[in-house]
């Protein structure tokens, strides 16, 4: 993508005329009245420039990109009830032949230009380039009055994610995230049940996404191409920030970004959290686990399906079967419910909400915002492996009598970076890892070395939770 060119002044408004924030209304004309202007955000009824015709009651919509991703959302827009899909934008044209016959005959046209596009008019346009150009597209776009659906990653870096938040903020426009992994039917039934209580108290939450390589990713690594999903339906199904984390990333393709991950961590709440990420397997997994003080649910993704696995309530007295299923059986119940293509679903209520002009949280899309928070939470990732903290590990008889002290080198026993972990939400990171002599002086102050964080025993938000998991485990146990 390229910089808007310069356009001939039209004799009429521009549909997509460059707005800012603070720029002055011009003056009304006198003559009859004229409706109630819009809420802010929401789609004017504007003069269109050449080619520009308004069906009634429809929404302009273009496209950027006719990647992998960007031949899906043309196939959503193409049929997608109440919009127009006007154009796409990509300077390589359409080789895959995604837009022949979209339409009618002459299909939608392809357009080498973002200026190109938004001389047609439009009302929003969905974002599915290379994450790199996010920024660049996002930008040209608020400053032309469009809404914006962007494909997750919001953005390359979270700086660049700050000043597209703002960009649409300032000029009150609807922008939302591509996180698609929200509107599959597993996980919203998932979120639901978890809002009315069926598991009780969360104790973790699991997730395992991992198949083979995308050669059509290559400028993200698998923490923001991958992970971003995982770390958004993290905190949206438990309604929970992270508060702090610890990864590791491994490179094996030769790429230049990262290949593999694992992250631990804790949201707000003293949930424990757990990522487990990859595109270097053959086997293709979406895997998420939710355990609570009732049981575990397992939403797989790939398939829609949600399954609870409730605890034991029915002691197992045949003894070989004992050891394989445990002293106690509960039941399990994998639940039925419609189950609609995700990508349709975000597109109906991203449509919705540039109808209703607001964005606000709880709308039913991903807001920017949100879209932020998941850039921000993903940077930490990354920063957390480059450090590579943590506790040495000893190695031989010698370290475990407490010579490991001057084990302190960069191999896996060792230790390096400032930091044992990213804490978020105003929380500071732990120091570094320790050797034996760090190790020596923890037990002697009665407390092991955290982690995650500076702290010796929980949060005090986290206390409670602690006492009453004790109480449960003890129980079930008893």
């Amino acid at each position: 993508m390229t910089g808007t060119r310069a356009k001939p002044a039209p004799t009429a408004p521009s549909a997509n005329a460059p707005k800012t924030a603070d720029a002055p209304r011009a003056p009304e004309a006198a003559g009859p009245a004229v409706e109630a202007p819009a809420p802010a955000g929401a789609p004017a009824a504007v003069e269109r420039g050449a080619g520009g015709r308004r069906r009634p009651g429809t929404l302009r919509a273009g496209l950027i990109g006719l990647g992998a991703m960007g031949r899906n959302h043309a196939r959503i827009l193409s049929s997608l009830e109440g919009v127009e899909f006007v154009g796409a934008v990509d300077p390589a044209g359409d080789p895959h032949g995604s837009l022949r016959g979209l339409l009618g005959a002459h299909g939608v046209p392809v357009l080498p230009e973002v200026a190109d596009l938004l001389a047609l008019g439009v009302d929003y346009a969905v974002v599915a380039c290379p994450t790199g150009l996010h920024e660049e597209v996002g930008l040209q776009l608020a400053a032309h009055g469009v809404c914006a659906l962007l494909e997750k990653p919001l953005a390359h870096t979270a700086q660049a994610a700050h000043r597209l938040v703002r960009a649409f903020e300032e000029r009150g426009l609807v922008a939302g995230v591509g996180h698609v992994e929200r509107f599959n039917p597993a996980l919203q039934q998932l979120r639901s049940r978890l809002e009315a209580g069926e598991l009780g108290e969360v104790f973790q939450v699991v997730t395992r996404r991992q198949g083979p390589f995308p050669h059509r990713i290559a400028d993200v690594g698998v923490v923001k191409d991958l992970a971003t999903h995982d770390i958004d339906l993290t905190s949206w199904i438990t309604g929970a920030a992270y508060a702090s984390l610890s990864a590791r990333t491994v490179s094996k393709s030769g790429r230049e970004h990262e290949d593999m991950v694992a992250v631990v961590g804790s949201l707000v709440d003293g949930t424990m959290v757990s990522h487990l990420v990859n595109w270097l397997s053959p086997l293709k997994e979406r895997f998420t686990a939710v355990t609570g003080e009732r049981g575990c649910f397992v939403a797989d993704t790939l398939t829609a399906d949600l399954t609870f696995h409730a605890n034991g309530a029915v002691a197992t007295e045949w003894e070989a079967l004992r050891a394989f299923r445990g002293v106690a059986e509960g039941d399990t119940v994998r639940f039925a419910f419609p189950k609609r293509e995700p990508l349709a679903v975000e597109h109906e209520r991203f449509r919705d909400a540039v109808r209703a002009g607001q964005a606000a949280e709880g709308c039913g899309i991903v807001t920017i915002r949100e879209g932020l928070r998941t850039v921000e939470v993903s940077a930490a990732v990354l920063e957390s492996a480059r450090g590579m903290s943590g506790l040495a590990v000893p190695h031989d008889a010698a370290d475990l009598s407490g010579a490991g002290g001057a084990n302190t080198g960069t191999g896996m026993g060792g230790t390096r970076g400032p930091h044992a972990g990213a804490v978020l939400d105003g929380g500071r990171a732990g120091a570094g890892g320790t050797g034996g002599a760090g190790r020596e002086a923890a037990a002697t102050a009665g407390t092991a070395p955290a982690l995650l964080g500076p702290e010796a025993g929980p949060a005090p938000g986290e206390r409670g939770a602690s006492v009453r998991r004790t109480a449960y485990v003890a129980e079930r146990t008893a």
